[in-house]
């Protein structure tokens, strides 16, 4: 009979994918990542979107601002690509010393995606610049076609003579990151190219399908874009997550919405899973027989794949319950649902 650990001490991972919001909202949960994670990757889908090295310095600017003055945390910010950005753009960004990525948003397809692109065929100037200058591209991978039925925006994003397939057949050094992936697509994309093309897997997509939002009612804290799709894709996921591979890291998209605009009319999608994913993480590895692998997925990928060194600092999971609130503060009168709100975890952050 094996054993299971009760405890698990790792070094303190990172958040390859996270939205931090602004002003009163960030100030309300940005230390909820800070508090677990080491640093992160930071989404630039503001209104107005960060597009310059200017705005994304004053945006870094208010971010540690909520944070306590000693803090290690490491907010790796991000731009927004769109078909205006231009070469020069790219080259000023790779400069910066705090600048790490682009990110694509397909124009229309999720939050704060009114200013994106309609295609990557729109960006080609500036993704030949990121291939120069070895700046990563972080793809939503969904197809613009008002037609096409939701489930299938991402596998024929990520098909065989899919967008993101010519894009890289014609820059073939280009770093790309392929975000919050939710399809058997993106999972064998990823695996069937070279080192350079990477994904990052959120806490929930491996752990639900459409039914978890659909069935039984509406659940709109659990309704994210894009969308969960059917088992195979979860188990997809899930396989990809547990291998051990390197080319699939920790990246929660862990995306704050208040309760009354998640419970609306027209709901905004979104799961915040900032102050439990890693606790979310260990339960689906444990499941996996896999905890072993659990830090290189959280802690090392990740950092590897942006040149970054591993956090010097540790932190320790126990196999102790832990129960998710079911409110976090977040807008006077709006406080943000977090996923699996009021469900018990089997592992706990250790004080």
């Amino acid at each position: 009979m094996v054993r299971k650990p009760k405890t698990i001490t790792i070094r303190r991972p990172w958040d390859m994918h996270f939205h931090a919001r602004d002003g009163e909202a960030m100030a309300a949960v940005i230390n909820h990542t800070a508090s677990v994670y080491a640093g992160g990757i930071v989404m630039p889908n503001l209104s107005p979107p960060v597009t310059t090295v200017v705005m994304a310095e004053s945006y870094m600017t208010r971010l540690m601002a909520c944070l306590p003055a000693d803090t290690k945390f490491i907010p790796m910010m991000t731009l927004y690509l769109t078909a205006k950005t231009t070469p020069e753009d790219v080259y000023a960004a790779a400069k910066s010393a705090f600048i790490y990525a682009y990110k694509y948003y397909p124009k229309g397809q999720t939050t704060g995606s009114g200013d994106g692109a309609s295609s990557l065929f729109q960006c080609l100037p500036a993704i030949a610049a990121m291939q120069d200058v070895g700046m990563p591209l972080l793809v939503h991978g969904e197809t613009v076609h008002p037609g096409m039925l939701i489930f299938n925006k991402e596998r024929h994003f990520y098909g065989m003579n899919g967008e993101l397939a010519r894009i890289i057949a014609a820059h073939l050094e280009l770093k790309v990151s392929c975000e919050h992936m939710t399809s058997v697509e993106a999972v064998d994309f990823v695996k069937n190219h070279g080192a350079n093309i990477v994904g990052t897997i959120t806490p929930q997509h491996p752990d639900i399908t459409i039914n978890d939002v659909l069935e039984g009612g509406i659940k709109p804290h659990n309704y994210c874009l894009p969308i969960a799709k059917e088992e195979a894709d979860r188990q997809a996921l899930f396989d990809a997550m547990t291998s051990g591979d390197s080319k699939f890291f920790l990246g929660t998209d862990s995306a704050p919405h208040g309760k009354l605009d998640k419970e609306s009319a027209c709901g905004c999608a979104g799961c915040y899973t900032a102050p439990h994913s890693l606790m979310l993480y260990a339960t689906m590895f444990e499941k996996a027989n896999a905890l072993d692998r659990l830090a290189g997925f959280a802690s090392e990928y990740g950092p590897k794949f942006y040149g970054l060194p591993v956090s010097d600092e540790t932190i320790t999971l126990v196999k102790k319950d832990y129960s998710v609130p079911d409110s976090y503060e977040f807008k006077p009168g709006n406080p943000v649902i977090p996923f699996r709100f009021g469900k018990t975890i089997p592992w706990s952050i250790a004080a």
